[in-house]
């Protein structure tokens, strides 16, 4: 059976936590690896309704799909875990399952409860995978709306899922891994959003697939990518006009092409741990020919892509 994890509620201050290992990794192995399982918004690609040029070919035929944004983590000690239940996660479940010696994960951690993030949860419902207390991490909001709302908490009564609250902060361990929750901004209709802190004994990673600005947030991204190794960060629209016929300040983000004007001054080392991820179906750097996505690379910076991987 697999070992439930250590939630630290005595969290240390920020610049102590995150402080990367200063041992050997020729004497130190990573035993953690996070998986890129998918790079795309809570619509996915193609969107429905959508007969734009990102979506359809010429031919008029929808594009190949690119699956919703959600890590998947795997452990020395056979333990796996998925980062987000996606409207995906009956392949992001296998796949993650491949990857892990054909083990199911065994604990899911979600950041918000916005669509492309939790609404997988219900495959594991009594109509399909029928799972027994599968471990979900969220914070408060979160547990609190599934416990409230169906046909989420069905999975609860029926102890599909075991639900278990993190408060702004506090950590998690996972075996060699510890997984800190982060409160960033952004359109908390339902609960909070959190973004992970990822740990291992050699590096560490951060992960923020959504906030509204930067600019917003109490903890300075400038900061706070000078003590990381990796930052999986928010890419979901490129520039302004990208949705003429949506009204932008509804659904906000930092334009991709505003954080990197932001961040033009980082020494190339910390621009390159930038990777970033959740791309709207719009977005014209999910075509990795695009003269956008060229260009931020030539600005020192990366794209996720489905397949890569951390050690950390």
């Amino acid at each position: 059976m697999a070992m439930r994890p250590i939630i630290n509620k005595f969290c240390k201050p920020l610049g102590l936590i995150i402080a990367i290992s200063t041992l050997s990794s020729n004497n130190l192995l990573s035993q953690v690896t996070i998986h890129v399982l998918g790079i795309a918004q809570d619509a996915g690609r193609p969107q429905a309704g959508c007969k734009k040029i990102c979506c359809v070919n010429d031919m008029g035929e929808l594009r190949p799909p690119i699956k919703r944004t959600c890590l998947g983590v795997t452990l020395s000690d056979n333990n796996s875990l998925l980062i987000e239940a996606t409207p995906d996660l009956t392949s992001q479940w296998s796949l993650l399952s491949k990857l892990n010696n054909d083990i199911s994960p065994n604990s899911i951690l979600i950041t918000h409860a916005h669509v492309g993030h939790y609404t997988g949860l219900i495959n594991l419902g009594r109509e399909a995978m029928n799972t027994k207390k599968i471990d979900v991490f969220s914070g408060p909001r979160f547990i609190d709306f599934i416990k409230n709302n169906g046909p989420w908490d069905q999975l609860v009564k029926l102890n599909n899922i075991k639900l278990t609250g993190i408060n702004e902060d506090e950590s998690i361990q996972f075996s060699e891994l510890k997984i800190r929750a982060l409160k960033v901004p952004h359109r908390d209709e339902y609960s909070e959003t959190y973004g992970y802190l990822f740990e291992g004994k050699i590096k560490t990673l951060l992960f923020i697939p959504d906030i509204d600005k930067w600019s917003k947030w109490d903890i300075s991204i400038d900061s706070l990518i000078r003590k990381v190794d990796y930052a999986l960060l928010d890419g979901t629209f490129y520039g302004q006009s990208e949705l003429p016929n949506r009204d932008m300040s509804e659904i906000p983000h930092p334009f991709v092409s505003e954080s990197i004007e932001q961040w033009e001054k980082w020494d190339a080392s910390e621009k390159t741990k930038v990777y970033f991820i959740h791309f709207n179906h719009s977005n014209p750097l999910i075509n990795r020919q695009s003269n956008e996505f060229i260009n931020v690379l030539k600005k020192g910076f990366h794209m996720a892509k489905t397949g890569m991987s951390f050690e950390l």
